[in-house]
Order: C-alpha cells, then sequence, then structure tokens
C-alpha cells in the first residue's frame, strides 16, 4: 500500500540515539545519579495523589508547575518572573515544536549557527518552516558581527541558539545573546537561547535569562532531564514575557502535560537542591576530562555542559566502534572527526579513558 506521506519526508530516517544495553552508556548527556528513596517516596506519593483524579483532565493551565518553575528560575538568574512568564511541555522538544508552531510557519525561517542541534532542522521541516544556517568558527564562537549580518541578511522570524551549544558545549556570551535579539527584533524575530544544560556551565558564565526584562523578544528554554536527573519524566518549560507565552496557548494541544507528568515534576522541584546535589561533583568530574583528553594529544572543546566533544579521528566511526565493542557507548556527532561523551560517575570515566586508550593506542 502507498502512503500519502509528505515529499520531504520520504526515506527519511526517524531521530534517535542508539539505546543498547551497554555497561557504560555515555551518550544522550543524562545525569548519571539517580534519585534517592526519599525522592522516589515522594514522588510515588504524589502521583497515588493525582491518580485518584484520573477520570477528570489535567488542569490546562498547570498553574501549580508554573508558579514553581518561575520560583526556581528567579534562584538562577531571573528577576521578578512571573509564573505567566513561564510556558511548560513534554520534554524542551515539544516546547521548541510549540514555539516554531507559533512563530514559523510557511514563508518564515528559522536561522541557527552550525555546528547545532540535530533536532532544530527537524523542528522547522515538521512546521514547514524554512532552515537556514550560519558558521561557527574553528573554535565554535560565534563571530557576533558575522552572525547579526547573517540575521539581518535572512530575516528570520525564530533564531535557536543554544548555550552551552550541543553538540560543543561551548557558552554564549550574553552581549552577543543581545546583540542577535536587537538585530532579530527589526524583523520582527524571536531569539530562543536553548539552555538546556544551563545548571553545569561554569563559575561566572552568566545565563541568559539576566537579559529577560530588558529584551522582550527573548526566549529562554531550559529542561529538567538533564541536571535535574529527571530525563524519563519529560519536563521541558522556557520562561519569555507573559505575551509570548500566552500566543503558546494557541498551538498547544488540549490538556498536552498530563496530571501525572505536572504531578512528578512540581515534587521534584520540591527536592530541587538534593537532584541538583550532584552538579558540582559532575562539573568538576567534566574539567578532570577535559584535562586528561587534552594531556593525550587529543583536541578539546572548552564545555559549560556535562559533555565533552573531543578529536579530531581520521575514523571517528573506528573509534566510536572500539568503544562499543570494550562495553563504552558515546555519541557519534558533531563536526566530522569528532566525537562526543557525556560525563559519568568516575567508574564509568574510568572505564571510557581505559577504553580509549586501548582503541587510540
Amino acid at each position: 500500500m502507498e502512503l500519502p506521506l509528505r515529499e520531504e519526508l520520504r526515506g527519511i530516517e526517524p531521530y534517535g540515539a542508539p539505546q543498547l544495553d551497554v555497561p557504560v552508556a555515555l551518550n544522550v548527556n543524562e545525569n548519571p545519579y539517580g534519585p534517592s528513596e526519599a525522592v522516589v517516596a515522594d514522588v510515588a506519593a504524589a502521583v497515588a495523589d493525582v491518580t485518584r483524579t484520573l477520570n477528570r483532565y489535567p488542569d490546562r493551565e498547570f498553574t501549580e508547575l508554573r508558579k514553581e518553575l518561575a520560583a526556581y528560575l528567579s534562584g538562577d538568574g531571573a528577576r521578578d518572573l512571573t509564573p505567566e512568564q513561564v510556558w511548560a511541555a513534554n520534554g524542551s522538544n515539544e516546547v521548541m515544536l510549540h514555539l516554531l508552531q507559533a512563530f514559523g510557519g510557511p514563508g518564515r525561517t528559522a536561522l541557527s549557527f552550525a555546528p547545532t542541534y540535530s533536532m532544530y532542522p527537524e523542528y522547522a521541516r515538521d512546521t514547514n518552516t524554512a532552515w537556514v544556517t550560519g558558521h561557527r568558527a574553528e573554535d565554535f564562537e560565534i563571530d557576533v558581527d558575522a552572525a547579526v549580518a547573517r540575521v539581518r541578511e535572512v530575516r528570520p522570524s525564530v533564531v535557536l541558539l543554544p548555550s552551552p551549544n550541543n553538540p560543543t558545549g561551548t557558552a554564549l556570551p550574553l552581549s552577543t545573546a543581545h546583540a542577535l535579539c536587537q538585530a532579530a527584533a527589526d524583523v520582527p524575530g524571536v531569539v530562543v537561547i536553548d539552555e538546556a544544560y544551563a545548571e553545569f556551565r561554569r563559575a561566572g558564565t552568566p545565563s541568559a535569562l539576566e537579559l529577560l526584562p530588558t529584551t522582550p523578544n527573548l526566549v529562554v528554554t531550559r529542561t529538567m532531564s538533564k541536571a535535574f536527573a529527571l530525563a524519563g519524566g519529560r519536563l521541558g518549560y522556557l520562561a519569555a514575557s507573559a505575551e509570548l507565552c500566552d500566543a503558546l496557548r494557541v498551538v498547544r494541544l488540549p490538556y498536552h502535560l498530563s496530571a501525572v507528568t505536572q504531578a512528578v515534576a512540581v515534587a521534584a522541584l520540591r527536592h530541587a537542591d538534593e537532584l541538583l546535589g550532584k552538579v558540582d561533583a559532575l562539573r568538576a568530574e567534566r574539567d578532570r576530562l577535559v584535562d586528561w583528553l587534552r594531556e593525550q594529544g587529543l583536541t578539546v572543546a572548552d564545555s559549560d555542559a556535562n559533555f565533552v566533544l573531543f578529536g579530531t579521528f581520521a575514523d571517528r566511526h573506528g573509534v566510536w566502534q572500539g568503544l562499543l565493542e570494550r562495553g563504552v557507548l558515546i555519541r557519534e556527532t558533531g563536526p566530522d572527526g569528532w566525537l562526543r561523551v557525556s560525563v559519568g560517575t568516575p567508574d564509568e570515566m574510568a572505564a571510557f579513558r581505559a577504553a580509549l586508550l586501548e582503541v587510540i593506542r
């Protein structure tokens, strides 16, 4: 049977990193430390409580969750943030899709700067938004003058900028974010700073949340999948103007956040200090990994995330395969010749180092 599939989708493989049963999985930037039994008990109780009302639809505006997310962000650079300035969905993927549904579409363009997150062009494709990229320098930084010129040339309705950048780990200076917001305002366009890994940023690296009060076309997205160790909970969110958040209500599906998802996320936020308690250790582990990789003569991108991009290899797939054969799964992504490894526990990182030495020597 021939299906009436959209022509641009024919032959396309679905997105997805390999999900393999290996002793050491370091390929999707998860927090390797699971929740404590106290957190498990509180989440379970919250789910049990909400289960009693599952015959009813959930709070369509997820009021309590927005209040708790606003309070959390207010402790990480946001000033005077209100619940009306917060939006949430099933993972930051759905948050991004909402943004492209609302502000992209036929006749409109989304812009990013490569290398960048591999899902962005898929969000654009799925919303019939034209996709255009500029390019980063060899050190993966963005030349602000060239980027502003690219915005003025392309006139995108949406600019997507991960900070820290995935897959490179590179943070975006606030001055660059502000300049791009000013350039996009003339289109008019919105600038999305994707801070999925923001909690892992190094000391002194600011969040774009600081720009929100003075930059009305700025959107800052976050997720609970990474630092919060809640990848299975699927909760992404953003902070922006109340007007922008209100626009997203038009494109969201009815009752898009289940009562269970809301309950789990609110319970997790009650334990934010504990769930984020391993972030400092993961930062230190990352920095040790960067130093060690450089000691092996490899090139390593500076990272403000919980992963490290390193290379370069004439046959990166061969290196990836050699690690896999030794029970270590990392990610074959980024520019040619580069590989990306997530930061795991000390034991996992020791296994990665031992396997990599065997492969490259």
